[in-house]
């Protein structure tokens, strides 16, 4: 094995999440060689029975990255239906949102998520296209923490509801430090939608899921002060 990636598959394996995350990508570039230590990688992690993380949604991604027989084989094998176990207790399919989150396509994600919260709360949310902060404690816990599992996953950990919430305690509850902080207000105007937010992983932390119709305080209080937290 080329020594680099031989330094790199120790990085993998150290089990130290900043050493971990660059190391994906430079291992897949290895080609065949590199695709078979991820395989050992995730093989060691399923058998460990290790917690699903952010690691095993980075390595999904960097895999569907790639136009190798060897990714291909890699995806059908280990993630035929991504990363993430998907439970509701109202029968919602999220599988859409995982494809989505998979492919990077956090916009399109973020519309899909704003519906499936709203088919969560009530057949009044859905009718209306979006939730009234009395509606939010009607969200299922398994319903919300499979959403917000969704966005930690594949958004190395700088996404979702828990990581928002988490903000927003830091800040004291206080809504103006906390827009400023996720990148959803700035220079005393509020970001506009869609154009003015940012797509990507380049977006700070909590930047995502906007999920448009939260943005008033109630709803967003009442879906971070929700049981499943």
């Amino acid at each position: 094995m080329d020594t680099k990636l031989t330094a790199l598959k120790d990085k993998l394996f150290s089990g130290k999440e900043g050493q971990q995350l660059p190391a994906i990508a430079e291992i897949a570039s290895f080609g065949d060689e590199g695709l078979q230590v991820l395989d050992e990688f995730i093989q060691t992690r399923k058998s460990a029975n290790t917690e699903v993380s952010w690691i095993d949604g980075k390595i999904h991604q960097t895999l569907l990255q790639s136009d190798l027989p060897k990714a291909i084989e890699l995806v059908q094998l280990h993630y035929p239906n991504g990363v993430v176990t998907l439970r509701s207790d109202k029968a919602i399919d999220y599988q859409q949102i995982q494809i989505l989150l998979a492919k990077q396509e956090f916009e399109e994600a973020d519309r899909l998520t704003s519906k499936k919260l709203c088919e969560a709360a009530s057949v009044d949310a859905l009718a209306r296209g979006w939730l009234y902060f009395t509606e939010a404690k009607s969200i299922p816990i398994n319903d919300l923490l499979t959403i917000n599992q969704l966005w930690l996953v594949y958004s190395e950990g700088k996404f979702g509801f828990s990581v928002q919430r988490k903000i927003w305690l830091s800040v004291g509850k206080g809504w103006d430090k906390f827009w400023l902080k996720i990148g959803w207000k700035k220079d005393g105007s509020f970001t506009r939608y869609p154009n003015e937010f940012i797509w990507s992983l380049e977006a700070p932390r909590g930047h995502l899921p906007l999920s448009n119709q939260l943005r008033g305080n109630k709803t967003m209080q009442a879906i971070f002060s929700h049981p499943a937290w």
